[in-house]
């Protein structure tokens, strides 16, 4: 599968760095109406022209799509709910027909979009999308969405990105499992076997190399080695620029004295966490060319590792493979030992990501710390301490900010998103704070409602700490949609 850099080179590269295409994706996503080859020879021989118009070249040979041009609208007159039931048909795109040179990867069967720049599938939104469909008595699309990922995990090996061959070399949070469990629900325990050797594969993309790990390589791929067993953090197979993204990452390199390889993979391997970017990865908080993601263990990477053990145990049960689970079980109690071990602050009284090379925690207090109450590993005194901060520091207007620092980027506050607010409000719930879960919830609800009322959108994300302003922060304007929005609320509605 190659990608669009590695099929139009320098055609890719000049179309970047003109300046005529605001956002990247369109290049990346740009379905070429002639054979590839065929366009560059001709780009090779035309550009030499003295009244060349590469825009109009472009425009020749490629088919451009503009962002949100459905052409639906919305009636506010509806209930949030009727309209989300509406958005579900605008948002589903059917099983794709393979196209030359294209950079989307074709699945079998009808998925479900975020919605705006985003038009394909993506690995963890959409389990958060998939909670709506279940309200939304959608089992055909939720069951079609499993499948298409696990085609996906057989073809490439992993779950990637999104379904565009630029995002082969990273996965996201994995949360396969947590889709395997609530189809499920919908059609029995059976489901489990049934989908037992793709999750097998996905974990061993994720724990690939662990038995290569020394005291000189403490650190391979996805593993860390750490003592009494191995750890997980964040990665990407690529240290180039990321074509969707190309001209930004390039302005980011140039901006550092830092290696640009190591800087590129540190930005990818941020955005295989789902929070590109945040101050979670950074140094400095303020300056995202100190990312430095490879050298952190995440709290939630190992808590929805935890869970996938916890899966394939049930799975292999379900198999009859009485062994493997076993095996299984086991590795569920050493890794929830070593995140107990390694991400809880006693001093803060807070989950902390871990920097294994300075062999401290990070100082960025974040969401992530309500995944191990969202997975029910931590202790009812852990939980408490958790909850109180998250009262405290955490609870704004409109519900949840994602970390206690207000930066530029769009994983920090004053912004909150769907799935963030589905995993603090569930941790809490799982201890008995139902009264915080519910003031979390409400304040949600509300802001979601209202924004919906005075625009006709749902949101990719929103300002909690000041209702009246839109959100902001990030690599593009923010989008509206949106899956994972949809999903939670609606699920939330429901309850």
């Amino acid at each position: 599968m190659q990608t669009p850099e590695q099929i139009f080179a320098e055609l890719f590269i000049d179309m970047n760095k003109s300046g005529l295409w605001s956002d990247a994706k369109a290049i990346a996503d740009a379905i070429p109406t002639s054979p590839p080859r065929a366009i560059l020879e001709s780009y090779i021989i035309e550009k030499k022209q003295a009244d060349f118009d590469l825009w109009a070249f472009a425009n020749l040979h490629f088919e451009f799509q503009q962002a949100g041009e459905s052409g639906f609208k919305s009636d506010t007159s509806k209930s949030p709910q009727a309209h989300i039931e509406t958005l579900w048909e605008v948002l589903q795109r059917k099983a794709d027909e393979p196209q030359e040179g294209s950079s989307l990867i074709p699945l079998q069967h009808p998925y479900i979009v975020p919605g705006g720049r985003f038009n394909e599938i993506y690995y963890w939104d959409s389990y958060f999308t998939m909670l709506g469909l279940q309200v939304s008595n959608r089992t055909d699309l939720i069951e079609g969405m499993v499948k298409n990922f696990a085609y996906l995990i057989g073809e490439v090996g992993y779950i990637p990105n999104g379904n565009r061959t630029y995002f082969i070399g990273r996965s996201q949070p994995p949360f396969f499992a947590l889709m395997v469990s609530l189809l499920a629900k919908q059609l029995g325990d059976k489901i489990y076997a049934d989908y037992l050797i793709p999750l097998e594969k996905e974990y061993t993309f994720w724990m690939n190399e662990q038995h290569d790990l020394s005291r000189n390589k403490k650190a391979l791929s996805r593993v860390v080695r750490v003592n009494n067993g191995v750890l997980n953090r964040y990665w990407d197979d690529s240290d180039s620029p990321r074509p969707e993204m190309y001209i930004n990452d390039l302005e980011t390199a140039e901006a550092t004295d830092r290696e640009p390889k190591q800087l590129f993979r540190d930005l990818r391997a941020a955005c295989e966490s789902g929070w590109d970017f945040s101050s979670r990865w950074l140094r400095d908080p303020q300056d995202l060319s100190t990312i430095h993601t490879s050298e952190i263990m995440p709290i939630d990477l190992n808590c929805l590792l935890y869970f996938l053990e916890i899966t394939l145990a049930k799975a292999n049960r379900q198999a009859g493979n009485t062994g493997k689970r076993r095996q299984y079980d086991s590795k569920v109690n050493i890794r929830k030992n070593l995140i107990l071990e390694y991400f809880w602050n006693e001093e803060n009284g807070f989950f902390m990501d871990y920097d294994f090379v300075k062999k401290a925690h990070k100082d960025v207090y974040s969401l992530a710390a309500m995944f191990p109450l969202f997975f029910e590993i931590a202790t009812e005194e852990q939980a408490e301490k958790v909850a109180h901060k998250i009262k405290r520091e955490f609870v704004k207007a409109g519900g949840v900010i994602s970390t206690t620092l207000t930066t530029e980027q769009q994983w920090d506050a004053p912004n909150g998103w769907a799935p963030l607010q589905w995993v603090t409000i569930q941790g809490l719930r799982n201890y008995g704070y139902y009264d915080l879960a519910d003031l979390i919830k409400d304040r949600w609800v509300s802001l979601n409602t209202k924004i919906y009322k005075s625009t006709g959108k749902m949101l990719e994300k929103y300002n909690v700490v000041d209702i009246d302003l839109a959100t902001g922060g990030g690599e593009y304007p923010v989008q509206d949609g949106f899956g994972w929005t949809n999903g939670v609320l609606l699920k939330l509605l429901s309850e």
